[in-house]
């Protein structure tokens, strides 16, 4: 029962200053369940909530909190709760909290901490930004190919509880350097007095602590596995990334990439704490971009108004075909994009690509020029010439706008720049603005104007 108690119903417990109930509903929670709730609540309730919960409890649940909110948390915390906090989180954990916090807050943090510790998040902080290096945990489990089945289990059962995980063994060499994994199911289910050595298939998969974080991302989707192990440039095992980091990973990538394809700046805080002028920080400066950008079509019209003036009738049509562009360019964009985010489009693979969207364009291009064709000839008043303007035009115009959404990514891709700015209100810009270039030239080549 005392599980199930709602928001209001906690709030009214702690007006009442219930601390007893309180604490005893929390530890019946799951630590993500309780770090919810206390992100959920005003920071001065939040941390009442935080302070009645059993240390090793409040460390996990700390653990579980956004990085904003565990910023604030450090804020109204004392000193002595700070530092024991950050002793106690997991490194990874660690690390990822104090990419966030001020640098003169982590030169602070990090004196604070034991030499072994200190050592620890050190090392990590010093891999590249968005590297495997920053995401990786430094507690992890080897054993040597010489140990007998009983000599490994034994030593499993004496440390395994310091680790992260035990579901797979990583097997190194007197130098620390990583020959294979090998699954503890096989170590369990091996003969008696059986060396590690012989169970071993030399078939693994690891990442380097330089590799990107998206590398990570695609071999472990790739290859299924819960948890891959980093090596340094000299082949040495340094640490091992699992599926949870993994997947928080995974939500920033993608939540990243939705920001940029609709053309915000990442927002690097959750929806509900971001500010009015944060969000308005965010979006207004593509805005901006994209309304000067968007002032050339404008020219375009200007320059060919004498078209407009002498024959109405393509005035009709012009938003259809700039809608067409921008929504064709939009599509192969968004396509391209995420192939390459996926891995599945290399460079190898780039004029293959071409040589398809090209069919795929030729093929939409006559098929929405027919339609568009026999729409304007049912059109009361509409002269075959215009009809004829218009349905080029779009073949033309689908061929452009689907260049454009798929070279764009590309070579952005190229030059090392996010396909993502690629955005769909780029592409559909650039889209819009030749497309209308291309309706009034083939307008004046055909109307002889």
């Amino acid at each position: 029962m005392l599980k199930e108690l709602l928001k209001p119903e906690i709030e009214e417990l702690i007006e009442e200053h219930r601390w007893r109930e309180l604490k005893d509903v929390l530890i019946e929670w799951n630590p993500s369940e309780v770090a919810l709730l206390l992100e959920s609540l005003k920071v001065s309730r939040a941390i009442i909530l935080f302070r009645l919960l059993p240390k090793e409890f409040a460390y996990e649940v700390f653990s579980y909190l956004p990085n904003e909110v565990q910023e604030k948390f450090l804020k109204e915390l004392t000193d002595e709760e700070v530092i024991k906090i950050v002793e106690e989180l997991d490194p990874d954990d660690r690390t990822s909290l104090f990419e966030e916090l001020p640098a003169e807050l982590v030169q602070k943090l990090l004196l604070s901490l034991s030499d072994e510790e200190r050592e620890k998040a050190i090392k990590l902080l010093g891999y590249p930004e968005n590297s495997v290096g920053r995401r990786m945990t430094t507690e992890f489990l080897t054993i040597k190919p010489e140990f007998t089945r009983e000599e490994a289990l034994e030593y499993i059962r004496l440390n395994g509880k310091k680790v992260e995980t035990i579901d797979i063994l990583y097997v190194v060499d007197n130098n620390g350097k990583l020959i294979d994994d090998i699954n503890i199911n096989h170590i369990v289910l091996a003969d008696p007095g059986e060396k590690i050595e012989k169970l071993l298939d030399g078939n693994y998969v690891y990442l380097s602590a330089y590799d990107d974080q998206e590398i990570a991302i695609r071999k472990m989707k790739q290859y299924d596995y819960p948890v891959l192990p980093v090596i340094d440039r000299s082949g040495v095992l340094v640490g091992i990334v699992t599926f949870d980091d993994i997947f928080d990973l995974y939500q920033e990538e993608t939540t990243e990439d939705i920001h940029k394809i609709a053309s915000v700046l990442p927002i690097d805080i959750s929806y509900k704490q971001a500010s009015s002028w944060h969000l308005f920080s965010k979006r207004i400066i593509w805005l901006a971009v994209l309304l000067v950008i968007d002032l050339a079509s404008s020219k375009i019209i200007q320059g060919f108004s004498y078209l407009i003036a002498a024959v109405t009738a393509l005035a009709f049509f012009m938003p259809v075909l700039v809608d067409t562009a921008g929504n064709t360019g939009s599509q192969i964009a968004t396509i391209i994009i995420r192939a390459l985010a996926l891995g599945e489009l290399r460079s190898k693979d780039i004029w293959k690509t071409i040589l398809k969207e090209i069919a795929v364009s030729l093929i939409i291009g006559i098929t929405l020029a027919i339609l568009i064709f026999s729409i304007t000839q049912l059109w009361h008043g509409i002269d075959i010439k215009v009809s004829v303007v218009v349905g080029l035009s779009m073949f033309a115009v689908i061929i452009w706008s689907n260049l454009v959404g798929l070279w764009l990514p590309i070579i952005l891709n190229v030059i090392r720049i996010d396909p993502a700015v690629a955005s769909s209100p780029l592409i559909t810009s650039i889209a819009d603005i030749s497309g209308l270039f291309i309706y009034f030239l083939i307008s004046k080549a055909i109307l002889g104007l």
